[in-house]
């Protein structure tokens, strides 16, 4: 069941808690367009969000959001978490994308109007973030203009400026747009072969294109540290000169798409159909498409998931291994226009 209260007719919400503790930077990001929808729909709406660090760094600057409730690393911080944001102020409207430490059934004790589960048996073929946009739609809590947003994190003028600034200081004063590389991933096997990403900024050099790293990778130079808020002020300074992101299926990748940048994204153990980023401006490379281990709608319980290790490559994961980089590079150059 979705639903926590029997009183289901109102149309307009006044205190909306939206719980998204998954844990990834972008799990956050996909149900940006949920947030933004509920909002809206639900013009003066008190909207809270529960949620992790350091994702919740791209809510506490955001117009829709009026507050947020971090959770922290520990077991039993997600449920206090919820607890603390729902006595400090009921809701009348939750909707969370969390359905581990019996986090449902305390939101059915508020009383409030819940939506508990955003999954629902879902396609291998359909985006997760479109699923959650769907369901809600059918819940009547989204508009139909709402299914076809895309995530968005709204920057406010002077950290763009500041997103100016930072990449203006790493460019050489040449006019080709530049190219950003994400190397890193939270798990192993999302990792695309070191040897692959050399191979990929030697032909991007050749051409002249500046190319920068995200993490240390020499000899490419590197971001500066700084918040993800910053970062996503980096990656729209990006698009704003015409360049591409390029990555894995990562927190950062998606948020480059959010902040307006083009994106080259590479999927592995991860179904691009599922997990893609479905907007125009990317291009989503997915290697062995027909790997007969691969779970898309039970991911953690891929054999390979949790220590990278590949059933079928001794050397690593085959899915990632097998994306060319000569493929990645054409692809980065159709989205400048070379």
């Amino acid at each position: 069941m979705s639903w926590c209260a029997l009183d289901v007719a109102a149309d307009h919400y006044a205190d909306i808690l939206v719980v998204d503790l998954l844990g990834g930077i972008g799990d956050l990001v996909m149900i940006l367009p949920a947030i933004h929808g509920l909002a809206r729909r639900n013009p003066g709406a008190v909207l809270r969000v529960v949620s992790h660090e350091p994702g919740v760094d791209l809510l506490r600057e955001d117009p829709a959001v009026a507050g947020v409730h971090v959770a922290g690393p520990h077991a039993g911080d997600a449920r206090a978490a919820v607890v603390e944001a729902v006595t400090v102020r009921a809701p009348d409207l939750a909707v969370t994308t969390t359905r581990y430490d019996g986090i449902p059934e305390l939101l059915a004790t508020t009383g409030a109007r819940c939506v508990t589960d955003l999954w629902r048996r879902p396609p291998s073929d359909e985006l997760v973030a479109t699923r959650y946009l769907r369901i809600l739609h059918a819940e009547g809590l989204l508009d139909a203009d709402a299914l076809h947003t895309a995530p968005q994190v709204r920057l406010r003028p002077a950290e763009r400026a500041a997103g100016e600034e930072t990449l203006a200081g790493l460019l050489p004063l040449v006019d080709l747009p530049p190219v950003v590389l994400v190397p890193d991933a939270g798990m192993a096997v999302k990792r695309w072969p070191e040897l692959s990403w050399l191979r990929l900024v030697e032909t991007l050099a050749g051409y002249g294109h500046p190319v920068l790293s995200v993490t240390p990778m020499p000899p490419v130079r590197s971001l500066p540290a700084g918040d993800l808020r910053h970062l996503a002020a980096v990656f729209a300074a990006v698009a704003r000169r015409g360049g591409v992101v390029v990555g894995g299926d990562t927190g950062p990748v998606r948020l480059a798409s959010a902040a307006g940048a083009r994106t080259v994204a590479l999927f592995g153990p991860t179904l691009a159909t599922r997990y893609g980023l479905g907007v125009p401006t990317g291009v989503e490379l997915q290697g062995v498409p027909a790997c007969s281990h691969r779970r898309p709608t039970a991911i953690t319980e891929q054999v390979c998931w949790w220590d990278a290790h590949c059933p079928v490559a001794a050397e690593g994961p085959a899915c990632m291994i097998g994306i060319d980089p000569a493929e990645v590079a054409e692809r980065v150059f159709a989205l400048i226009g070379r």
